[in-house]
């Protein structure tokens, strides 16, 4: 009995020899010069008359023998399909991630959807917000979120101020400046806040994402050296079409 990889490992040849054959007998089949024949033989009405060579055309292509030449073109394709097809049903293997089985006997075909879903999914969390590292955070309970630590920043307002460069005289008025100067007014306390994750979290998840990634592969692997039935379901359908 073939295994399930050497299977898939001949399908996609076995298929395109197949389309290829078949399509050449369709075309075939529509060309209406080759099915068609004649023979005739001329005869003068005198003795006297003009003799024609007979003339003959043999029919090229016979509909009974493109039937079983297409019979033949598609027989591979049918039992090499359900070979697969029901091999699919019979094939598989238990998800299995650092000695705990997470899964038990899952089909190949679904261990194919897993295997897909599962490069999205790493691209996902690849991508998932992380914490600001030049911040220090906890856990608030109050906001069930990540919160950093309190700073506290001054609250600065402009005023301004003169300045006398030089005093009034009995002949030029005060030489006075105008300048401004900072004033603390007031005391910011700010707390940050975030949905994030911590980026040790994120790669921790991406870790268990890779390990998830092989257990497939590894179980996909594992269904598809197992050995299939070889199906001959093509012989029954074809030569109950064509004999």
């Amino acid at each position: 009995m073939p295994r399930m990889n050497q299977v898939i490992a001949i399908e996609k040849g076995v298929k395109s020899v197949s389309y290829k054959e078949f399509s050449e007998i369709h075309k075939k089949l529509q060309k209406s010069a080759l099915l068609g024949g004649l023979a005739r033989r001329y005869r003068p009405t005198s003795d006297e008359g003009e003799i024609m060579p007979p003339e003959s055309q043999k029919v090229q292509v016979l509909v009974t023998d493109a039937l079983q030449e297409a019979k033949a073109a598609l027989l591979d394709l049918f039992n090499i399909t359900a070979t697969k097809d029901y091999g699919n049903c019979e094939a598989r293997a238990d998800i299995v991630v650092g000695g705990q089985t997470l899964a038990e006997a899952v089909p190949v075909t679904h261990l194919l959807f897993l295997d897909k879903q599962l490069v999205d999914l790493r691209t996902f969390v690849q991508k998932l917000p992380t914490l600001d590292p030049s911040e220090t955070w906890h856990l608030d309970e109050a906001s069930d979120c990540w919160a950093s630590e309190t700073v506290e920043t001054t609250r600065v307002k402009k005023i301004l101020r003169n300045h006398e460069k030089a005093p009034a005289t009995e002949h030029h008025p005060a030489q006075v400046e105008v300048y401004k100067e900072d004033l603390i007014v007031g005391y910011w306390k700010t707390t940050k806040f975030s949905g994030a994750l911590p980026a040790r979290q994120v790669t921790e998840l991406l870790g268990k994402v890779d390990k998830l990634q092989k257990a497939v592969k590894f179980a996909r692997e594992e269904a598809n050296s197992k050995e299939v039935q070889r199906s001959t379901i093509g012989d029954s359908i074809l030569g109950y079409l064509f004999g």
